[in-house]
């Protein structure tokens, strides 16, 4: 290496003694011109991101690309977890099929009854672990602040108070309240309660670590409501403010016993599967109407509508 630089040395200084004429008077050195940065080679591995070739596994890949000299960082998949409130229902309460419809005196009645009763020991033993922890806990006081609670959230949902709501519902169910509600008006209203509400189900989950309790308990509600909710443009999409209806409702409701300053609030409602379908939503649609010229006016009464054309399609 150390020849050839000397070699091109005494070529730059050759060309520029030659070039530059300096005077006799002053005394310097002659300047050097030397190729000091080369172009820039960027490396791509042979096997990484070649076009043409089949897409092959993922673990075929980082083989290759290990060959090649590229090492794929490890990627570490984090999720987040909120240990306010859990992420679902622990054994869920399940409605018995009739439910205030057939009265305790008939047969299907008494069987119902006697099968609550069997189901109410791990309920039982569920409300003595809540009491520990609230002892201010009774089943008879709570089901009236369960309604309260409820009423209170979806007044709270109506009037868009996300403040007020966030700390009626839990984490898991405000996005479940508030999912499709974007640029709707909503008027909901409690009239009264047919039954008073009642305690029908308790469980006691733990989370992480056996300490970590968390209580959640099943509220039935039979009252009446009315409901209507108005599109962005104000048209009615569902139900009616001044037809009121008889609701059969199980509400859960829950707590992190371990935080001190914890509180009871709504996190789901129980549908039960032999439930009748909900209505169908009024869904507003243009009808394209004729194409008028310039000076024509519209005839309502002889314009018929046009049918749609029949498309075959899969689902």
């Amino acid at each position: 290496m150390a020849v050839p630089v000397r070699r091109t040395l005494l070529l730059l200084q050759r060309t520029t003694a030659v070039q530059l004429q300096a005077p006799q008077d002053v005394h310097h050195r002659l300047p050097l011109l030397l190729p000091v940065r080369t172009k820039k080679r960027f490396f791509i591995p042979p096997a990484v991101g070649v076009k043409g070739k089949k897409a092959s596994s993922q673990q075929q890949q980082e083989e290759k690309a290990r060959a090649a000299g590229v090492v794929f960082r490890q990627q570490y998949f984090e999720r987040a977890i909120n240990i306010s409130c859990t992420a679902g229902v622990f054994d869920a309460y399940v409605p018995p099929e009739g439910d205030a419809r057939l009265s305790t005196l008939t047969k299907e009645g008494l069987k119902q009854r006697t099968e609550q009763l069997r189901q109410s020991a791990a309920s039982q033993l569920a409300i003595r672990k809540i009491k520990e922890r609230d002892s201010e806990f009774r089943t008879k006081e709570f089901a009236e602040q369960a309604q309260e609670i409820f009423i209170e959230a979806h007044n709270a949902l109506c009037s868009f108070n996300k403040q007020r709501l966030h700390s009626l519902v839990t984490e898991r169910c405000y996005p479940e309240m508030t999912r499709g509600n974007r640029l709707k008006t909503i008027r909901w209203s409690f009239r009264e309660s047919l039954e008073p509400p009642r305690v029908v189900h308790a469980r006691c989950p733990t989370m992480v670590t056996k300490d970590n309790l968390y209580g959640q308990v099943t509220v039935r509600m039979h009252s009446r409501q009315t409901l209507a909710i108005y599109d962005r443009f104000g048209r009615l999409m569902m139900g009616d403010e001044h037809q009121t209806k008889d609701v059969l409702e199980y509400l859960v409701l829950e707590r992190h016993l371990m935080d001190r300053y914890g509180c009871w609030r709504l996190h789901a409602k129980i549908v039960p599967s032999w439930a009748p379908a909900k209505d169908a939503i009024i869904k507003t649609v243009m009808i394209p109407g004729p194409k008028l010229k310039p000076g024509e006016e519209f005839d309502a009464l002889n314009y018929q509508v046009p049918k749609p054309k029949a498309v075959q399609w899969n689902k």
